[in-house]
């Protein structure tokens, strides 16, 4: 049996950690983009008719493993840190792709309904109060998968039990919600105000900021599922 130390690659020296750090950011930021940017490169030809938020949100599918597989990642690098950024984000990618995509495409089908309807509320003659409803549900939608995906990345739940879990702790860890709501505040405006494209290079320290943010519910759910 191998015991050896995985800290013992990096090295004590603060030159090399800092290496190990940058190396790591590095690495996630790859596999990232590999594992999303396939369908994220056709959503610009596809964003400017209304008609096709079925096929954007498809594009968008592979977002919700590879977010996951990171998440995976990270919790090894702020443990039991080794130089094997890769190994543990596809083997996150492999233990939990399927269970993300259970809760994820849904998620996925009611925002397309969302912006399909917002895309198409001055012909329908509605209120425009009734297009900032749809706004915050969108907006709940998206802090509620940060708690699911935290959860799926974590632990082995059932998806009806990572659904009402990840409920559950929008009320329980508030500040936590808050802090995924900051993130995604901060992920719209540089998307919005810069450069999507950017916001996709800056993946990997947004993914790691999502995980220490969500610590609370983390330690809470591990606590009760794993003692």
């Amino acid at each position: 049996m191998d015991e050896r130390d995985p800290a013992a690659e990096i090295g004590p020296g603060v030159l090399s950690r800092a290496a190990s750090v940058v190396y790591w950011f590095l690495v996630v930021e790859v596999l990232l983009v590999l594992t999303t940017a396939p369908g994220l490169l056709l959503v610009p030809l596809l964003a400017g008719d209304a008609g096709n938020a079925p096929l954007v949100a498809l594009c968008f599918a592979p977002v919700g493993p590879a977010l996951s597989a990171a998440l995976f990642a990270w919790r090894v690098f702020l443990t039991d840190r080794d130089l094997s950024p890769a190994r543990h984000f596809l083997r996150g990618y492999r233990l939990n792709w399927l269970d993300v995509l259970r809760w994820w495409l849904p998620v996925l089908a009611a925002l397309a309904v969302i912006g399909f309807t917002l895309a198409n509320l001055r012909f329908a003659g509605v209120p425009t109060g009734y297009g900032a409803v749809l706004v915050v549900v969108a907006v709940g939608l998206l802090v509620w998968s940060s708690n699911a995906l935290v959860l799926s990345s974590a632990l082995s739940l059932r998806t009806r039990d990572t659904a009402r879990l990840a409920s559950y702790y929008l009320a329980a860890r508030p500040l936590a919600a808050l802090g995924a709501l900051s993130l995604l505040i901060a992920a719209g405006g540089v998307a919005a105000l810069v450069s999507d494209r950017l916001l996709l290079l800056l993946a990997a320290p947004f993914t790691l900021a999502l995980l220490r943010n969500a610590e609370p519910v983390l330690r809470d759910a591990t606590g009760r599922f794993t003692a």
